[in-house]
């Protein structure tokens, strides 16, 4: 595996990247549940909640990958 400038192999990198995306959208999607909760229409509020939902999985199943990635020679310097 190829570790560029950031000192981490690709892989982990690009899990990184997801899980910070799952996590940050999961904060915005407050702001459209709450959208959707003022306008009346509890079933857009509740398909928000569950992207919510499904990020905050994806966010950890990230998390889960990265942890068994860490301290072995894939993963790069970075998280060693």
């Amino acid at each position: 595996m190829a570790t560029g400038e950031t000192g981490f192999d690709d892989v982990t990198f690009d899990l990184v990247s997801v899980q910070y995306h799952a996590l940050k959208a999961g904060h915005d999607y407050g702001q459209y549940v709450r959208d959707a909760d003022n306008a009346g229409r509890s079933d857009i509020a509740d398909f928000f909640r569950s992207v919510m939902k499904e990020d905050s999985a994806r966010g950890k199943q990230c998390h889960e990958f990265i942890k068994s990635l860490s301290g072995s020679s894939e993963s790069g310097p970075a998280v060693s």
